[in-house]
């Protein structure tokens, strides 16, 4: 049996061409109408929680400096743990995703994302901050890892549809949180613990539909729904679905899946950087600190409409290496504006970055058009996404010990236009048309 190729991601002498192995527990949509519309709006309501934990703590980060003693080269560490959870906890995912079901784990995760952001507020300290941060990091990291193995297991037929609804998701908590946290925190009393903490009522809600999901999964309701499968198929399907012989170290020899994981690598580098220094980058050019969040917001929110339509471009193209340039010569061109005149064409720059971070729907779309199988995609995601996230862990940090010792961005910026060069030929050869079991 071949696993019907998807709309989105079939294109003329490529995946819809290739013939795809049998997959045992292959990929089924939800098992009912209703189903699949909790699933739609579970995964939208989780990917809108992926980001908040980071991007509200930019335009506070003066306050929470102030408030908790931190030096900027702190700081630039804090601006370094998102990459560093994102690493090492999506290292478990998919180890957890077999045990347990995806669905199962990406709930747990929300459910860590709410406890974190609701404890943050209440540190005393750096160090119970950054714990509680953590938390919260881990949650955003295993979801992360699942996201794509979700949408390519339970919408085989809408790849590209479903990634650019969760992209789209994403870009707009990322954009909320950036925009809403100081207008928030002002309305609550002006407490930054206030305007943080105020994001763990988003992700509760959150919680709500992926723990109706998961608890119809244990009760077995949907292996008797017209045949279908629940939310969290057997771990044992995707187990089978890899070959046996297949050793776990294969994919640390696959040309391909490293040009991957260093093309998401640098753009988690160019997106955590904007996420935590951008707001500091405006307000020491003179801009206002809520004008600062709204500029972030504005880079943020770009994401929205380009994350549905790029990753149907790149599903419809053989190379993607045109819409990787393409984004790298906007991120270019918007350092330059920051380093020539940061307040004057603010708004610019902001426009022209934000179009350059929309490369993370682009590097997931990218994962799921790289792997033919779904053990192939668990794995090249886990891979691409663990240690691109390790290897983004310096850039914040960098960035922070510059702008400490120099006194000023002229350095910081000179180096975030140094890291779209190697982001920009990793996204070029990853954006070949190959598949990962091929190299395999």
């Amino acid at each position: 049996m071949h696993t019907p190729p998807s709309d989105d991601l079939a294109t003329p002498g490529t995946a819809a061409s290739a013939p795809r192995p049998a997959e045992h527990g292959g990929p089924r949509r939800a098992a009912s109408p209703w189903r699949g519309r909790v699933m739609a709006a579970g995964l939208m309501l989780a990917a809108l929680n992926l980001r908040p934990a980071v991007t509200s703590l930019g335009p506070l980060l003066e306050e929470i400096r102030d408030d908790l003693g931190m030096s900027g080269t702190v700081a630039g560490v804090l601006t370094s743990v998102p990459p560093a959870c994102f690493a090492l906890f999506g290292l478990t995912a998919p180890r957890l995703a077999r045990r347990w079901g995806p669905g199962a784990i990406v709930c747990a995760g929300l459910a860590a994302i709410a406890t974190g952001l609701l404890v943050r507020p209440f540190a005393g300290g750096t160090v119970v901050f950054l714990a509680a941060s953590a938390l919260a990091l881990a949650g955003i990291a295993v979801s992360n890892i699942l996201m794509p193995v979700i949408v390519k297991r339970w919408f085989p037929d809408r790849v590209g549809a479903m990634t650019g609804l969760y992209s789209m998701g994403l870009s707009l908590g990322t954009a909320a949180a950036a925009a809403a946290t100081v207008p928030m925190t002002d309305a609550l009393g002006g407490s930054w613990r206030s305007g943080l903490g105020a994001w763990a009522l988003l992700a509760a809600v959150a919680l709500v539909p992926w723990l109706f999901l998961s608890r119809a999964a244990r009760a077995g309701t949907s292996g008797t729904e017209a045949g279908g499968t629940d939310t969290d198929a057997p771990a044992a399907a995707e187990t089978a679905a890899a070959p046996a012989d297949a050793p776990a170290t294969r994919i640390t020899r696959s040309p391909l899946a490293w040009a991957m994981a260093v093309f998401f690598g640098f753009q988690a580098t160019a997106a955590y950087i904007s996420m935590g220094w951008m707001p500091q980058i405006f307000r020491d050019a003179g801009v206002s600190a809520s004008t600062s969040g709204l500029l972030l917001a504005v880079m943020m929110a770009m994401g929205v409409p380009l994350a549905f339509v790029l990753p149907r471009i790149a599903a419809r193209l053989r190379h993607q290496g045109v819409l990787v340039v393409t984004l790298g010569v906007f991120g270019l061109a918007g350092y330059a504006g920051l380093w020539l005149a940061p307040a004057g064409g603010a708004w610019a720059w902001a426009l022209l970055l934000g179009v350059s971070n929309c490369a993370f729907p682009l590097a997931l779309t990218m994962i799921g058009m790289r792997t033919r199988t779904h053990a192939g995609v668990v794995r090249l995601s886990a891979f691409a996404q663990s240690v691109g996230y390790l290897l983004s862990i310096p850039g914040p940090l960098l960035v922070g010990v510059l702008y400490q010792h120099s006194g000023g961005w002229g350095q910081p910026l000179a180096l975030m236009a140094g890291f779209m060069v190697p982001q920009i030929v990793a996204g070029v050869l990853a954006g070949r048309d190959r598949h990962l079991e091929d190299e395999a």
